[in-house]
C-alpha cells in the first residue's frame, strides 16, 4: 500500500467541473449517477493512488449506487475527496458510508432550493417581465444559471473543507430550512397561477331580455381565478396520478385551446 498524494488546486477544480458537466450523463437504473461520479473522480484518484490495486479498489467504491440532486453532489464529492486524500484506501468503508448517509438529507435541501425555490421565484419574475415585453427577464434567467455555476463550485469547496462537520453542525436546521423553502415555493406557485395563467370564457346565457356572462356573472362571483385553478388542478392530476409527461400536457392544452376558440367556449380576456 502506497501513501496517498495531495491534489493541487487545479486538479480539484478539474474534478468538480467534471461532475458539474456530467452529473446527468450515464444515468442508469442500477447505479443511477455512479458512472458520473466515477468519471469525475477518476483523474483525482489516479493521482491519490499511484498503486494500481488501490486505484481500482477506490474506483470500484465510487461505482456503487449514488443518487442526489446534482447541485448538492459537489458537497459529498468534496468531502469524500478530502477523506481519501487524508487517509487513502483506509477510508474505503467510511467513504461509502458517508455517501450513503448524506444523499437523502442533501437531496431534500437540493430539491427544495434548486428545483423549487430558484426556478419558481426567478422563473416567475423572468416570465412576468417577458410577458410585459421586457428583455431583462431573459437576461435575469441566463444570469441565474451562470451564478449557479459558481454556487456549485463553492459547494464543492465547502464539502472539501467542512465535510461531515457541516451536516452534523446544521442538524435539525436542515429540516426546518427544507420545510420553509417548500412552503415558500408553494406560495409562489399559487400566486403564479392566479396572476399568469389566463383562462377566459366569453359564453353568455340569454333568457328573454336578460343576459348573464358566464365568466363575470358566475365564475368570478364564486371565486376570481376559478378557471385557472381548475386548469392547474387538471395538470397536477395528470402529472401525479396519470404520469403524463409535460410535453403531452402542453399538447393537450394546445388542443383544448384551439377547440375552445373554434367553438366559442374559450376566448381572450378583454382588456379594460
Amino acid at each position: 500500500m502506497s501513501e496517498p498524494r495531495k491534489l493541487t488546486e487545479k486538479e480539484k477544480k478539474a474534478m468538480y467541473r467534471r461532475w458539474i458537466f456530467t452529473a446527468g450523463l450515464g444515468y442508469n437504473y442500477e447505479t443511477q449517477q455512479a458512472p458520473s461520479v466515477a468519471f469525475s473522480m477518476a483523474k483525482a484518484l489516479r493521482k491519490i493512488y499511484p498503486n494500481d490495486d488501490d486505484y481500482i479498489k477506490a474506483m470500484d467504491n465510487h461505482y456503487k449506487y449514488f443518487n442526489i440532486t446534482p447541485q448538492m453532489g459537489n458537497v459529498i464529492l468534496g468531502a469524500t475527496l478530502a477523506m481519501e486524500e487524508k487517509d487513502g484506501i483506509k477510508a474505503y468503508d467510511a467513504v461509502q458510508n458517508l455517501k450513503t448517509s448524506l444523499m437523502g438529507p442533501l437531496s431534500g435541501v437540493g430539491d427544495s432550493v434548486f428545483w423549487i425555490l430558484f426556478p419558481t421565484i426567478m422563473g416567475s419574475i423572468a416570465g412576468y417581465m417577458a410577458l410585459q415585453g421586457n428583455p431583462i427577464g431573459a437576461i435575469i434567467w441566463i444570469a441565474m444559471y451562470v451564478a449557479l455555476y459558481f454556487v456549485k463550485m463553492w459547494l464543492f469547496k465547502l464539502g472539501y473543507t467542512s465535510g461531515v462537520r457541516l451536516i452534523t453542525t446544521l442538524g435539525e436546521r436542515i429540516n426546518i430550512f427544507t420545510d420553509a423553502v417548500s412552503a415558500m415555493g408553494l406560495m409562489v406557485v399559487g400566486t403564479l397561477i392566479a396572476t399568469v395563467v389566463k383562462v377566459y370564457t366569453p359564453l353568455t346565457f340569454i333568457t328573454g331580455k336578460v343576459k348573464l356572462s358566464v365568466q363575470t356573472g358566475i365564475f368570478d362571483k364564486i371565486m376570481p381565478g376559478l378557471l385557472p385553478v381548475g386548469l392547474a388542478i387538471l395538470v397536477y392530476w395528470l402529472l401525479g396520478k396519470k404520469s403524463w409527461s409535460p410535453s403531452k400536457i402542453i399538447l393537450l392544452i394546445i388542443v383544448i385551446s384551439l377547440a375552445g376558440a373554434a367553438t366559442g367556449i374559450l376566448g381572450i380576456t378583454p382588456t379594460k
